[in-house]
């Protein structure tokens, strides 16, 4: 028995529990007994108690052994799907038969392919395509025998099991999504073109080479483990660093705070508008997306045109900054901008644009200041940024009560989510692209692929605040809070609907993030003048679109406030398309809603307090 006047954490001690599993857990356990030792009994049992501690401790154990993902997730979607099929005999005679007649289409095209001389080089038909965005099988050589037969076996088991995980009737849409997911991951990793017997191209490779590429791919791989291992950054990225290639517009930090610093943009025209530009960037990376190399910086591309431009770069926050929420990331990052923005240049309104994450938080921001009848936001531009998270894509795969409390936990040992785990999840819904085709080119067949801007941009991430992130996973993406109207800023709700500032909204045509129909949303729920723009690209390919970008096309519309209901497929038949980059207009859009150019404002203002700090890009961005 323990001493009575003890707080209780020795029932945590690790001799108490086996010693393999007590070592795992001992970082979670030191944490969770500085938690308790400044407790009273009282204290502990009102806020956590000694057995929620061990659990929390439990769980983000065996978070880091699983990525963050939630075995109690994957475990109920299966039996979800497994009990609804064991009472569907028809399904099961469907699928039954499916697979019967799929063999039967193998063996037809296994012994075409022997009489038609596929090994000298004869090409039959396929029982199977590829889907369009699946671009593993597409060299020449998956075209010969017995390759041919090892692409079409495995497309052809491919769709077999997505039949099999869909359309089983009973099992919930979002069970569904996730064992179909899930299984398409399982499947990918043994398809035959990640494994250098059965991919072609790579034994091509090694016999021309005499197994060269192997020896460049074995070096590449022992570089890559010992960059992860010692947290040094990618191959490549040394090339990219900010304020070096990337991030060079010249410019001041003109303000700072514990999260973050406001940088203001030197201007290259002789005058600019009245109303300045705030850019939030998403903190989830670097904000140095919107002002990449020379040529393609937003940034520099808005200073051009006559703007006064403004940027936050978030602080990388570490296990000290558990706490923050929301709350501080509207208060300290947005509604701080926004002040020192409009004391510097003197204007009382501000354009304000966001981008995804940025976004998210600044319509919110927007709902706040515009329901307490503060107009200084002239105008709202959102890219690629959800205001509705009810259709956010394969992001919510991850999202449910069951993994956000799997990922609080794992978040509340460490104080914070790490880059890593963010990261991984982003990988996995492109893993072809992202994953396997990687390892094929850079370990089998050799190749490096070359490091540009945006790809040294992405390996840039940030970590996410403990508090903050659980209150976005539960307000945003699990409960849809603002959407529904109810998200409370300073104690009042808040909706969309309080902004009434025009709505200049991007969403991009290949978005995995936050896919347009889902971005598209804002036309409905705001009041307020929206113009949509629907452009190519992806989440991050399709913003960073200078003009002169090649085969860049885009979709606009505008729709007046209180317009009535057009949906994503009416919009796309109404929306003008319009070649070129969807830059040139916004900035005419902007330029619409802005004062005549007058004379330039000062660099920071010092009898404000606004005095010029360092030059841009500042230091936060620097922080690992």
């Amino acid at each position: 028995m323990p001493d009575q006047k003890s707080s209780g954490a020795e029932f945590l001690q690790p001799p108490f529990l086996p010693p393999a599993f007590a070592s795992a857990l001992a970082p979670s356990l030191a944490y969770s007994k500085a938690v308790m030792s400044g407790m009273s009994h009282d204290d502990m049992d009102a806020e956590t108690g000694t057995t929620e501690l061990m659990d929390r401790a439990s769980r983000a154990f065996l978070a880091r052994l699983t990525g963050g993902v939630s075995p109690g997730a994957l475990v109920e979607a299966y039996a979800d799907w497994l009990m609804h099929l064991a009472v569907l005999p028809g399904k099961q005679a469907s699928l039954l038969q499916n697979a019967v007649r799929k063999a039967s289409r193998l063996c037809r095209y296994a012994m075409t392919c022997a009489t038609t001389g596929a090994t000298a080089g004869g090409n039959p038909d396929g029982c199977i395509e590829p889907m369009p965005q699946d671009h593993r099988f597409d060299h020449e050589s998956w075209q010969t025998w017995p390759f041919n037969l090892y692409a079409q076996s495995f497309l052809l088991t491919q769709q077999w099991w997505s039949q099999a995980m869909t359309g089983v009737r009973g099992v919930s849409p979002h069970h569904e999504r996730i064992i179909d997911f899930v299984t398409r991951q399982l499947l990918d990793l043994a398809a035959p073109s990640n494994f250098p017997l059965t991919n072609p191209e790579v034994l091509r490779k090694t016999l021309d080479e005499g197994g060269m590429n192997l020896a460049r791919g074995w070096s590449h791989l022992l570089e890559d483990l010992e960059r992860l291992g010692s947290k040094r950054m990618p191959a490549g990225r040394e090339s990219f660093l900010p304020g070096k290639a990337v991030a060079v517009t010249p410019g001041k930090v003109v303000y700072r705070n514990r999260l973050i610093e406001l940088i203001q943009y030197e201007p290259t025209t002789p005058n600019a508008h009245p109303e300045p530009v705030l850019i939030v960037p998403a903190w989830i990376m670097k904000y140095y997306i919107l002002d990449l190399s020379p040529e393609n910086s937003l940034v520099r591309y808005l200073v051009g045109q006559g703007f006064t431009v403004f940027m936050i770069s978030w602080r990388n926050p570490g296990a000290d900054d558990r706490d923050l929420g929301m709350d501080d990331y509207r208060k300290l990052g947005i509604e701080a901008a926004l002040a020192a923005a409009k004391e510097i240049t003197g204007s009382p309104k501000v354009h304000a644009a966001g981008y995804c994450l940025g976004g998210t938080l600044l319509s919110i921001t927007a709902a706040g200041l515009f329901h307490r009848g503060d107009e200084s936001i002239a105008s709202l531009s959102l890219f690629a940024a959800q205001t509705d998270f009810t259709e956010a894509g394969e992001l919510t795969l991850f999202i449910d009560e069951s993994e956000v409390s799997f990922l609080e936990d794992l978040m509340w040992e460490q104080g914070y989510l790490d880059t890593a785990q963010m990261s991984g999840a982003f990988q996995l819904l492109r893993s072809k692209d992202l994953i396997w085709s990687r390892i094929v080119r850079e370990y089998m067949l050799g190749e490096r692929a070359p490091m540009f801007d945006l790809m040294a941009w992405n390996a840039d991430g940030t970590r996410m605040p403990y508090r903050m992130h659980s209150e976005y996973l539960r307000q945003l993406f699990l409960r849809n809070d603002f959407a529904e109207g109810r998200y409370r800023v300073d104690g009042a709700v808040v909706s969309i609907e309080d902004i009434t500032a025009p709505v200049f909204a991007v969403g991009t045509e290949q978005d995995h993030v936050a896919p347009w129909r889902s971005v598209f949303k804002i036309r409905h729920l705001a009041d307020s003048p929206v113009t949509f723009i629907l452009t190519t690209g992806g989440h991050n390919a399709g913003i960073v679109s200078e003009p002169g970008h090649k085969n860049r096309h885009y979709r606009i519309l505008t729709s007046p406030a209180h317009n009535g209901h057009l949906d994503p497929e009416g919009w796309i038949a109404a929306a003008a398309l319009r070649d070129g980059s969807w830059w040139e207009a916004w900035s005419a859009w902007l330029a619409e809603r802005s004062g005549v150019p007058g004379a330039l404002p000062p660099m920071g203002k010092p009898e404000a307090g606004l005095e010029p700090l360092c030059p841009a890009p500042g230091t936060y961005v620097l922080m690992p």
